[in-house]
């Protein structure tokens, strides 16, 4: 038997059976790796494809209505809707919670319904929300406050201006939202006549020394001279796009030559030469360039109380909704009016 199976002994026969049998485990191996990350793949894929397609009205219905998720777990999830823009399942859901009746959340559920029929622009469904809240607790400032903003949004300035009462009694501030108010009321009126939008304007601005944005950029434009000769020096940061934008016929030389601010802006825009530097970077590359180039200054405003950044000037922040917390930024663009001028000129 032993001479049968001498062959065995013969150590090159165990080291071809050695490297056949790694080999056997190393391609069964790779291929069972292979079929279950195939198989995990489809898995995922199947589990994914739950969620390629949002609840229907219906199932999310029997979904709440089943209590399998608990109240709090809803709210998160319609919030969640909320802040990615979907504000239509965000609404079904507080609709849907607010007819299990529950007492305890009723009141919030509401206001987070109406604070998303106000983000998606359906005023008039928001303000029905809030009034219903305010018939039941009266004593509610947020609902008030967001009454407020439907009420300006809608530009019923009359009943904004008598929710800013009950806040009143509230020991709420409402001494600038009343100046706002008043400041845009006053703009959108048909019956009072430029001059005397200009007159009231002035006087909402001296009484509460804030709005100077609001209020100085429609007089530059109605009267300029007047806005010259009203103009609060302490705030020419802030309206400083509206100084750049001024036409060079309306300037007033004599209040420009002794505002050190204004001196530094107008010499960077190349209509006088009274300084040669200034303290702020941008104005004084203009300075140095003395207009050899088609630079010019851009302006991007900035919310002091969210810090939201906006290309354009804002009186009430869209996003936390606070007044007059505007604060100007600088910046270096090219000016496309004074390069196609030029072109202009060299086609003549």
């Amino acid at each position: 038997m032993d001479i049968f199976f001498i062959e065995f002994r013969d150590p090159l026969f165990s080291i071809i059976i050695f490297f056949t049998i790694i080999f056997v485990i190393t391609f069964f191996s790779y291929w069972w790796g292979r079929y279950k990350k195939r198989e995990d793949s489809r898995q995922l894929s199947k589990f994914l494809q739950q969620f390629h397609t949002l609840p229907t009205h219906d199932e999310l219905k029997v979904l709440i209505s089943d209590g399998n998720l608990s109240q709090k777990s809803w709210l998160l999830l319609a919030n969640a809707y909320y802040k990615n823009g979907d504000y239509e399942k965000s609404i079904e859901i507080y609709n849907e919670i607010l007819k299990l009746d529950n007492k305890n959340a009723t009141r919030e559920t509401m206001f987070l319904l109406g604070k998303t029929y106000f983000k998606a622009g359906f005023l008039e469904r928001s303000k029905q929300v809030f009034l219903e809240i305010l018939k039941k607790n009266p004593r509610t400032p947020e609902a008030l406050h967001y009454l407020l903003l439907v009420y300006e949004y809608m530009k019923d300035y009359k009943s904004a201006l008598e929710v800013l009462e009950p806040l009143d009694e509230l020991k709420e501030d409402v001494a600038l939202e009343s100046a706002y108010i008043h400041a845009l009321d006053c703009l959108e009126s048909q019956t009072l006549s430029k001059a005397e939008k200009v007159q009231k304007l002035l006087e909402i601005y001296k009484t509460s020394h804030h709005l100077a944005l609001l209020v100085f950029d429609y007089i530059f434009k109605v009267d300029p001279q007047l806005a010259w000769e009203n103009i609060d020096s302490s705030k020419s940061d802030l309206l400083s796009e509206l100084f750049w934008r001024c036409d060079s016929k309306d300037l007033n030389l004599d209040i420009i030559t002794n505002n050190g601010y204004l001196r530094e802006l107008y010499t960077a825009r190349g209509d006088v030469k009274l300084v040669r530097d200034s303290r702020i970077f941008e104005l004084d590359v203009l300075i140095k360039l003395e207009g050899k180039s088609s630079a010019t200054l851009s302006f991007a405003y900035v919310c002091d109380n969210c810090k939201g950044t906006y290309p354009f000037a804002f009186h009430r922040c869209s996003t936390c909704h606070a007044i007059d917390t505007a604060r100007v930024e600088y910046s270096l663009s090219k000016d496309y009016g004074k390069e196609f001028s030029e072109e202009n000129n060299s086609f003549q």
